[in-house]
């Protein structure tokens, strides 16, 4: 176990702006690369594969592994990615109609840690 934070930040982008989304969505990835506990963050998007046929509600996800939730709370304070949520999300001129973004722990519920003093 341990205390890390795994995040997938799913993303569908409005009519004909698939590509330009991911291409804004790849930019933030150098810089976030760099930030203090990140430990993945990588841009993907829907491959076919004869193995797996799950749904392409959200083509694009990004795949995120942070230290802990203290480095993940960090990175989604930064203004480039509040910015990117509000240029890209919430305004009317923004390239993604629906976005999920959800955070998971490798925990077990109501897991005894040892506590260290």
């Amino acid at each position: 176990m341990s205390s890390k934070v795994y995040c997938i930040a799913q993303f569908r982008a409005k009519p004909d702006q698939h590509d330009a989304l991911f291409k804004v969505l790849q930019s933030l990835e150098p810089d976030t690369q760099r930030e203090e506990g990140c430990l993945q963050y990588i841009v993907t998007q829907v491959a076919s594969s004869e193995f797996a046929d799950g749904t392409t509600e959200y083509p694009i996800v990004f795949n995120e592994i942070w230290a802990n939730h203290d480095a993940f709370g960090a990175h989604c304070q930064r203004s480039a990615i509040q910015q990117f949520f509000q240029q890209q999300c919430l305004d009317e001129s923004g390239l993604a109609e629906a976005w999920n973004v959800t955070v998971y722990s490798d925990e077990p519920n109501n897991y005894d840690a040892p506590q260290f003093t």
